[in-house]
């Protein structure tokens, strides 16, 4: 297995192309897609970049994996998808987001709350393959409802539950979070062997360190901010709930979650042939 990682400087995202040498099949995690809010603009760079990546050293892309519905980077797995075929795979709680989500925005009844628009809808413990490596899928919801860590081989995949040791856990506080949740489903993460290596998907480059983004259980068990050092559930909870309290919205939060909630594709044109990313005034709460 080979894994090269893709870091973002505008959303501090890492995605992640995971290649079974064996046979030159391989899986996108948590792709980006470049939106500037301010204007509107829609690019490429991230995308490309990975697409650049995978045609040049002639690998065959079976998988778009999304960990979670991200509330921070809006998703390019359909343009990836377009240049490259795959399938885009999600947890099957992603039903639960759309649900909420839906209705915060006024979806409308064109809008599926099946995950029908994503190609493959994972359960707990469920299987897939990337050539001859086998991935299986545990369902980690706290920080969302859908999240999901992705075991391959000795390495593991944690979307946003779990930051590098130095910057602790996912937040709780968003619609369908809850920390004790996210407590429960960190420890389901950490009784993966010791050696188990852990590649996360954000970094914020705590005291202006380098960036990183791959670290181990045992690391996360003794030196994690949040989590490390036997800390009971209770006393989580407290400092989780207590710091969420103090954190803003991330910037891109309303158009991430409506476009990624759709598999990362766009709300249809309205009836002038223009895409609208709206957002309630009266924030997530609906």
């Amino acid at each position: 297995m080979e894994i090269e990682g893709f870091f973002d400087s505008q959303t501090n995202t890492i995605s992640y192309v995971v290649t079974d040498v064996k046979t030159a099949q391989c899986a996108v995690i948590d792709s980006v897609l470049d939106f500037d809010y301010a204007s509107g603009k829609i690019e490429y760079k991230n995308a490309d970049s990975i697409i650049s990546y995978i045609t040049e050293n002639k690998l065959t892309l079976q998988w778009l994996v999304e960990t979670h519905v991200h509330a921070d980077h809006l998703s390019a797995a359909p343009y990836i998808q377009k240049q490259l075929g795959g399938k885009i795979a999600i947890s099957r709680e992603i039903i639960k987001v759309q649900d909420i989500f839906g209705k915060i925005f006024n979806a409308g009844t064109e809008f599926e709350r099946d995950g029908s628009q994503f190609d493959l809808l994972l359960g707990d413990n469920d299987s897939y393959q990337i050539g001859t490596l086998q991935a299986t899928a545990i369902h980690t919801p706290g920080h969302t409802p859908a999240c999901m860590a992705h075991i391959v081989g000795d390495a593991v995949f944690v979307g946003d539950t779990l930051f590098m040791p130095d910057g602790g856990t996912a937040r709780a506080d968003f619609p369908g979070g809850d920390a004790h949740m996210l407590y429960r489903s960190i420890q389901k993460i950490l009784s993966l062997p010791d050696e188990t290596k852990l590649f996360v998907c954000h970094d914020y480059m705590p005291n202006g360190r380098p960036v990183s983004w791959q670290t181990t259980i045992a690391e996360q068990k003794l030196r994690n901010i949040h989590i490390g050092g036997n800390i009971t559930e209770a006393e989580f909870v407290k400092l989780r709930e207590e710091r969420d309290k103090t954190l803003s919205s991330p910037k891109l939060i309303m158009p991430s979650i409506r476009v990624n909630m759709r598999a990362g594709n766009m709300p249809p044109s309205e009836d002038n042939g223009s895409t609208y990313l709206k957002l309630p005034i009266s924030g997530l709460k609906g």
